[in-house]
C-alpha cells in the first residue's frame, strides 16, 4: 500500500531502498524556506542499521504489512531455537542470534510466541510480556532493612540474576517481564 512521505508513523514498516524498515521516530518540520518535510528514523529490519530520512509530502513510500503467526517454543538444538505453528504442526528453525540472548533466557518449553513474517520470511519475534520464574537461590534477610525501600539480589530457575523484596526466598515463584528483567509480583 503506497503512502504519502509525511503520513509515515512510528511503528510503520516500510519498503525503503530495497529493504524493510521500521519507523523509530517521526517530526514534521517545517522550516521557513520551502516545503514542509517529515524527518523520520529509520530502523532496518534485516540487519539493524539505523538511518536519518526526510519524506516530502509529494514522496510515497511502500507501507508493508507483516504476517503475524502464533508459535510454541519446542528445544533449542546447537545455534538453533526450533518453534512450532501452533494451526499446521509445521516446525521453523530460527538462529539463536535472530531471536537475541537477552530474550532467549526467557524461553521455557510450550511457550507461546508471535512470529512477524515478510513475503514468508520471519523478521521478527515476540515473547509474552511475562513469564514465571522460581526463586533456586536467594540472600538471606539483613536486619535493619524495610521492605519497602529494599531488594536483595536472586537467581531464578533460568540462571537469570533479578532483585526480589526482602520478604520472599528460595522455592518462590515470580513473575518477571520480559521488556526489563525485573521483578513485578509473586506468581499465583
Amino acid at each position: 500500500m503506497k503512502i504519502n512521505g509525511n503520513a509515515i508513523k512510528p511503528g510503520n514498516v516500510i519498503e525503503h531502498d530495497k529493504s524493510l524498515w521500521v519507523a523509530v521516530k517521526t517530526a514534521h518540520v517545517k522550516p521557513g524556506k520551502g516545503g514542509a518535510f517529515a524527518q523520520v528514523e529509520l530502523k532496518n529490519l534485516l540487519d539493524g542499521r539505523k538511518l536519518n530520512e526526510r519524506f516530502r509530502s509529494s514522496d510515497t513510500v511502500e507501507r508493508v504489512t507483516l504476517e503475524q503467526k502464533e508459535f510454541q517454543f519446542l528445544y533449542a538444538q546447537d545455534e538453533m531455537l526450533v518453534f512450532m505453528d501452533a494451526k499446521n504442526y509445521e516446525q521453523i528453525e530460527l538462529h539463536r542470534d535472530f531471536v537475541g540472548e537477552e530474550r532467549i533466557q526467557f524461553l521455557q518449553d510450550g511457550m507461546e510466541v508471535t512470529v512477524e513474517f515478510h513475503e514468508d520470511r520471519p523478521i521478527g519475534i515476540e515473547l509474552p510480556d511475562t513469564v514465571v520464574l522460581e526463586i533456586v537461590e536467594a540472600d538471606g534477610v539483613v536486619k535493619g532493612q524495610t521492605a519497602s525501600s529494599s531488594y536483595k539480589p536472586a537467581k531464578a530457575s533460568n540462571g537469570m540474576r533479578i532483585m526480589i523484596p526482602p520478604y520472599m526466598g528460595t522455592g518462590e515463584r515470580v513473575l518477571v517481564s520480559t521488556e526489563t528483567g525485573e521483578y513485578m509480583r509473586r506468581a499465583d
